[in-house]
């Protein structure tokens, strides 16, 4: 039976790690700090894993003051209980950037997987303005189970290292870019309307969907 935990302000669903193999996430932004202290707390009374995203430097702060047992990231915003069971996933899943400026989302994407219980190797700055930069690192590339890939400006990268391996491509538009890029509109289009085949896209700077996805495809693999 599912199960939830009232908290007035919140109603935190215990079960879905039984449901969809993962447990409940918290989406930090819009909630206070006193609010977001309040939720882990009650996980931590479950001694459920959870982790948070887009968790703000004063949230963070105010998470350490009360003496809460999680590890804040500042470059990708995460924070991660140091509670629960954690689970171990088989495969390998490769995270590539445009440019170093692609980074942030990629980190929310791997620091994401690995809390997630998979091997995460990352291939930053490859993008299609220095092509030799990827092709360096192509082969090992190639061995990964899943690639993601982060990248603002036009988004070819996604398109380029989809026509290079057999994995399938998970890709991140990023909102990095000048003007014509429209906070990550422009390489969300690109990569929806890529010719590369095995290529799936998820919204705007969202490393979190990507590694989501990611994993829940590691995990089916696993049943197999």
């Amino acid at each position: 039976m599912d199960k939830i935990k009232e908290l007035g302000f919140a109603k935190l669903d215990l079960s879905r790690s039984q449901r969809t193999g993962q447990s409940e996430t918290v989406f930090c932004p819009g909630k206070t700090k006193e609010q977001l202290a309040t939720i882990l707390k009650a996980f931590q009374e479950e001694n459920i894993a959870v982790l948070g995203t887009k968790c703000s430097a004063e949230q963070a702060e105010h998470l350490k003051k009360e003496q809460i047992s999680v590890v804040w990231d500042q470059q990708s915003g995460l924070v991660c209980s140091e509670w629960g069971k954690r689970s171990v996933l088989p495969g390998k899943i490769a995270i590539c950037t445009g440019g170093t400026a692609d980074i942030p989302a990629a980190e929310e994407a791997a620091g994401t997987a690995e809390f997630l219980g998979a091997e995460v190797k990352r291939f930053y700055d490859v993008g299609v303005a220095g092509l030799h930069r990827l092709l360096s690192h192509i082969d090992e590339i190639r061995k990964a189970d899943i690639v993601i890939v982060a990248a603002g400006m036009e988004g070819a990268l996604g398109s380029v290292v989809a026509g290079l391996t057999e994995a399938p491509v998970i890709a991140i538009p990023t909102s990095i870019g000048y003007g014509a890029g429209f906070e990550g509109i422009a390489p969300l289009l690109a990569m929806l309307n890529s010719c590369a085949e095995g290529m799936s896209v998820v919204n705007i700077d969202n490393g979190f969907g990507a590694a989501v996805l990611a994993c829940r495809i590691l995990r089916m693999k696993g049943k197999n």
